[in-house]
Order: structure tokens, then C-alpha cells, then sequence
């Protein structure tokens, strides 16, 4: 399949419009047609649907633009695996809102010339695998899980103590409270329905719960946060875990409570993870950057669990 095809299509499919695309591309708006006109003929389905507005994607233009932009990037990999030093620095963050994209952002910021190619994996096992293999050249983990060392060739370090909140809703039995203990907690009911097992923050509040004795709850589907929030701004028993460098908007009718927890403060502790023979140039100034920027570990009255990366 020709890899500028499949661009064509990926460009088209983005603007909206044939004729953007051409522009985009540098091309004229009939070598889009012909280049989508050849991609039909060797699927043997129609891609487009022309309207007067432009063309817009049918249902088998949509089930393949997924897999059309997987082919660029396997295309920008391997074009990129023979120019040392000219690709973009490759960070797994885990989730558009979490404490990981802040840094991030903040990065971002301190060196705007840098190229930075951001990813989403799921559980640490992809991430650790990306590393070794080169498709990411970091990740942002809570690292090491009990019986589950990292690599050799992996290293790790800790970056961000993230201290716990808790949020409820306004009818919460503790939402006029201005901070509250961990030992408060006992006998309230939060619900975390992204708790995955197997997962390092499955096994972070494995270990809160049998240090303090909460009860944290994670029935049900996870429809992400947008749906967690509204539960807990309608449901006055329920409240749940937020990390207090998570960015999360929710209408101003909920009137949601982020409560700080103390004595201890509980800290979700971020770790940087890296091939150590990975050379990008960048790598070393993310972590410079990184190590300028973090504050102090274990700091006096707050918890971590015992297994974190302290380094």
C-alpha cells in the first residue's frame, strides 16, 4: 500500500475537504482525487462521500482511518529509527489530565524547541516493553510493584510526590470540611471505578486500604471521569480519590468539594522510567528538567507505599 496514499486519505479525511487537503499536502486537488480514487479501487470500498460541504468519511472510511494513521506512524518510526537525534522525544503519560502532563506541559514550555511526541498507554508492562523496544523513550509509572522488578536495562526515578484529595459532592457528610485525616476516611465509602487489577495504582490503594482500613469501592463499569463525576456530585454516600495535580472541569451547578487529606498525607509517588542506553539527546534534558523541578521524597508526614521507587 502506498504509504503517500494513505497520507492523502489521512489528510482528506482531517480537512474535511479535498481542496484543503491538495493545499496541505502541496499538491493539486486532482492528484487527492486520483490518490483516493487508487485507495478505493485496491480496497474495493468507497472512502468518501462527497457533499456540499466536502467529503465526508463513510462507515468504511471511518473503520480504516484508525489504521491509516497507524501506518504513518509506523512509517514515521522507521524513517525516523535512521536519523539519530532527529525525531520527536517519545513520553508515555498515561492520561491527558493526569499530574504526568503537567510536567509534561511544563516541559514543553522550558524548551518549546524541542519536538515531543506524546502516547497513552494503558499498564506498565506495554510501557516497560515500549522502552526496551524503542517505540517510547519514557514513561511515567509508580514503579516497583511488588514482585514485578523492572528490567535491567530499565531505569527509574522517582519525580513527583502527588498529594491524595478526596472529592465529594456538596451533600457529602464531609464536604464542608477544610482538610481531613486519613482516619476520618474509615467507614465512608469512595469509589474508584477505574481501579484495575494488576495495574501500579490497583496495587497503590491495595496498600492505603490495609495501612488505614478504608473501604474504596470499584464496582461497576468505568465510564471515565466525566461519568464518575457526576455520580458523586448526585450521590451524597459516595466520594472518591483525586490526585491533587489532576485537572478535571465539571460544570459549576455540581459544586464539587476537593478536600486535602493529612495526617499522613497520602502522596502518589511518579517515577520516570528510561532505556539506559537510549540516545536521544532530548532524554537528558527532560530528565535535567525533571530533577530541577521535583521537590523532596518522603517528607515528614506524608505516606507512600514502601515498595516505591525512592531514587
Amino acid at each position: 500500500m502506498d504509504i503517500e496514499t494513505v497520507r492523502t486519505f489521512v489528510a482528506a479525511a482531517d480537512a474535511g475537504q479535498f481542496q484543503e487537503a491538495a493545499a496541505d499536502l502541496a499538491v493539486t486537488q486532482q492528484a487527492v482525487s486520483k490518490r483516493i480514487a487508487a485507495l478505493e479501487r485496491d480496497l474495493g470500498v468507497r472512502l468518501f462521500t462527497r457533499t456540499p460541504r466536502g467529503a465526508e468519511l463513510t462507515i468504511d472510511g471511518q473503520a480504516f482511518l484508525p489504521h491509516a494513521r497507524e501506518l504513518l506512524r509506523g512509517a514515521e518510526r522507521a524513517v525516523a529509527s535512521v536519523r539519530a537525534g532527529r525525531r520527536p522525544l517519545r513520553v508515555d503519560m498515561i492520561a491527558s489530565r493526569s499530574a504526568a502532563s503537567g510536567l509534561m506541559r511544563g516541559f514543553h514550555r522550558a524548551h518549546p524547541d524541542i519536538d515531543l511526541d506524546v502516547v497513552m498507554l494503558f499498564d506498565i508492562e506495554k510501557a516497560v516493553a515500549a522502552i526496551r523496544s524503542g517505540a517510547i523513550d519514557a514513561s511515567f509509572r509508580a514503579v516497583a510493584m511488588p514482585g514485578r522488578p523492572l528490567p535491567e536495562d530499565i531505569e527509574a526515578v522517582r519525580v513527583l510526590d502527588e498529594p491524595l484529595q478526596l472529592l465529594t459532592g456538596p451533600a457529602h457528610a464531609l464536604a464542608g470540611a477544610r482538610s481531613v485525616t486519613v482516619a476520618r476516611l474509615a467507614g465512608h465509602r469512595i469509589w474508584m471505578p477505574g481501579i484495575v487489577p494488576g495495574t501500579e495504582w490497583a496495587a497503590y490503594y491495595d496498600d492505603l486500604v490495609a495501612e488505614f482500613g478504608l473501604t474504596i469501592e470499584a464496582t461497576g463499569p468505568n465510564f471515565g471521569s466525566d461519568a464518575l463525576l457526576d455520580t458523586i456530585a448526585d450521590t451524597p454516600a459516595l466520594a472518591t480519590f483525586m490526585g491533587g495535580h489532576t485537572r478535571l472541569v465539571w460544570p459549576a451547578g455540581y459544586d464539587l468539594r476537593r478536600i486535602p487529606v493529612t495526617d499522613p498525607v497520602p502522596v502518589y509517588p511518579h517515577s520516570l522510567l528510561w532505556r539506559r542506553d537510549d540516545p536521544h539527546p532530548a532524554l537528558a534534558t527532560l530528565r535535567a528538567h525533571l530533577a530541577a523541578a521535583a521537590g523532596g521524597h518522603d517528607a515528614a508526614g506524608t505516606w507512600a507505599p514502601g515498595w516505591a521507587v525512592s531514587r
